[in-house]
């Protein structure tokens, strides 16, 4: 049973490489995407640490963004 599963009457080597290298690019590109991410918050972060605290606070309070990606980098420090 699970034999036939795994050779799927000769079409197994194809299928399960497909998965194979399909599962290996999501993954890569996911990990890719998440380096990215992780730089353009650090980069943010800087820029904002180099504002004055009345320039920090209209824009903390102008963007939804900036305080969800200000509190999810300083966990990561």
């Amino acid at each position: 049973m699970i034999k036939d599963l795994i050779l799927m009457n000769g079409y197994g080597v194809y299928v399960w490489s497909s998965f194979i290298i399909t599962l290996f690019t999501c993954v890569a590109v996911y990990l890719k995407t998440l380096k990215t991410l992780k730089k353009y918050e650090k980069e943010f972060a800087s820029e904002i640490e180099k504002l004055s605290v009345e320039k920090k606070k209209i824009v903390l309070k102008n963007s939804k963004i900036a305080p969800q990606v200000l509190s999810s980098y300083n966990k990561t420090l």
